[in-house]
């Protein structure tokens, strides 16, 4: 007969290797900054790979549609492909052939209608993406949506070999698609709020913000070096990316201070040692420490009614419009734009747009930093799209004269663009989900954040849909749509800028005045 601690160790080599694991982490006693460390890593790379899987089609869209009059150019080169269309659907595809049914007269509207297909239900899905992450385990949450994502990405490629051309398979996978895709922001987002407090969140949520650029720019490469060996490869590859990415998570993600036995005080006594915190008397964590209370869960409309959330989120409206907007036809765009008198080929094209998303690096980390220092979300948004406005002007106008013309303005309208754009759905929905109405309940992080982003992503739908169609006929009219969106996008703002400027001068006025506060600053509405 086995002894008691033979019995021990065999049920605990029985038990799932993840179970094993976060045992393991438990009694490894890691520190809160280590914890911490982790966290952001971890949601970095798992977003990143997101957004990888995200850009793939903008690269591809090219190779699909090589002979399109969309862009409102001639090419007389490639007219000829049209002549021949059995050819396009032989099962040796060559690049610059097309892929049926894309590479018809109405191939454009074909994969604008892909694009509005994805995003609609990854809108659609954020909101109830947001119901269930508040009320689920986050970290099988994310798994789950990491490994569906990798495999509906996969299968969109799976139609190059097994020669496929249905529109509407590629439709449905794009839905499918779609909606695990829905699981990820909101599912990093409240992972973050749990561990982070509200210290220099701006600045630390810009950096981390980073992985939406740095994804884009990795789906770019890999879908820019692999579209020579057949397009189904830049589908495939990302897509085995973030399910193994998903198998780490799974691995690795600790949701929470009090999933892994983390002790928050840690993070409250830098704090009170903070300056700051000493001025204003008070030692505040992002969620609280009312951990003796049972939190439940904010409902779908009582979160909508939480002072800023309305207005941010149509903001993020016109933000996501534009910037998704250039996500999905930026590289189409300029492949089909003469700089110094000549036309790009589809992957230099595809690398070359990963500047805008360089410069969106830089403007997520400034927008951060400059609403922390300043204390000032929305005036920091709002300054970020009307600046916008002329950049994109001016790329437009200019960003044909030469290639380091348009990599400089494409990197100043990455910058502009971006830089609200993350601010918002980062350190701002974390503001919102956290909300002194909310009485320390940090049940609302995943839902708040969803509605935000989903707003958003309801916009990111609209733009590149009307994108297809109006840049038939104009790529100046698209570019007075994107000016036009990100006008309304400030002008949003205006009541919480108004605000937000006269706390500052209300702030100006008291100094010198013996003063208590009781808190950090909310966003006022």
């Amino acid at each position: 007969m086995a002894s008691p601690s033979e019995l021990a160790t065999e049920r605990s080599h029985s038990k799932p290797l993840g179970i094993r694991f976060w045992e393991y982490i438990k009694k490894a006693k890691l520190s809160y900054k280590s914890h911490q460390a982790v966290v952001l890593i971890v949601t970095f790379f798992a977003y990143t790979t997101y957004h990888a899987t995200r850009k793939t089609t903008s690269i591809v869209k090219s190779a699909l549609d090589p002979q399109s009059s969309a862009a409102g150019l001639k090419f007389p080169w490639r007219i000829t492909y049209l002549s021949s269309p059995a050819e396009t659907q032989r099962r040796s595809w060559v690049l610059g052939d097309g892929w049926a049914p894309f590479n018809g007269s109405d191939g454009t509207a074909l994969l604008g209608q892909l694009d509005v297909a994805f995003l609609a239900v990854y809108a659609i899905g954020m909101y109830f993406s947001g119901h269930l992450g508040d009320r689920m385990n986050l970290r099988i949450f994310l798994t789950v949506g990491m490994i569906g994502t990798g495999l509906f990405t996969s299968l969109f490629g799976v139609g190059y070999w097994a020669n496929i051309h249905s529109f509407y398979y590629f439709l449905i996978e794009q839905m499918i698609a779609g909606l695990f895709q829905s699981s990820g922001w909101p599912s990093v987002v409240a992972v973050v709020g749990n561990w982070f407090g509200k210290k220099k969140r701006g600045l630390i949520m810009g950096i981390w913000n980073a992985h939406t650029s740095i994804g884009n720019i990795t789906g770019s490469l890999i879908a820019s070096t692999l579209l020579s060996y057949g397009w189904g490869w830049s589908f495939v590859v990302p897509g085995l990316l973030i399910a193994f990415m998903g198998i780490l998570v799974c691995l690795l993600l600790p949701v929470s201070p009090e999933s892994v036995g983390a002790d928050r005080q840690e993070e409250e006594d830098d704090a009170v040692d903070s300056p700051k915190k000493k001025r204003e008397g008070v030692a505040e964590p992002l969620l609280g420490s009312h951990t003796e209370m049972k939190e439940i869960a904010v409902g779908f409309i009582e979160a909508w009614r939480i002072p800023g959330v309305a207005p941010f989120a149509f903001c993020l409206f016109f933000a996501k419009l534009v910037a998704y907007t250039f996500l999905y036809w930026l590289p189409y765009y300029i492949g089909r734009t003469a700089i110094e008198g000549k036309y790009l080929s589809d992957e230099t094209a595809g690398n070359l747009s990963t500047f805008f998303d360089v410069g969106g690096v830089l403007g997520g980390i400034l927008a951060g930093h400059i609403s922390d220092r300043l204390d000032a979300r929305a005036i920091t948004a709002a300054t970020f799209m009307y600046c916008a406005i002329p950049a994109l002007y001016f790329y437009r106008s200019y960003g044909h004269i030469s290639f380091a013309m348009n990599i400089a303005l494409m990197f100043i309208c990455g910058m502009f663009v971006n830089g609200p754009y993350a601010l918002i759905t980062t350190a701002v929905s974390a503001d919102l989900g956290t909300h002194s109405s909310l009485n320390g309940n940090s049940k609302a992080l995943a839902t708040v954040t969803a509605i935000i982003d989903g707003t958003g992503s309801v916009g990111a739908a609209i733009g590149p849909l009307l994108t297809g169609y109006i840049s038939a006929n104009s790529w100046s009219a698209v570019f007075m749509m994107l000016m036009a969106a990100a006008l309304v996008a400030g002008l949003l703002l205006t009541r919480l800028v108004v605000a937000e400027v006269a706390a500052r001068i209300s702030e100006t006025r008291s100094q010198g005045r013996p003063q208590s506060r009781s808190q950090e600053p909310e966003l006022n509405v």
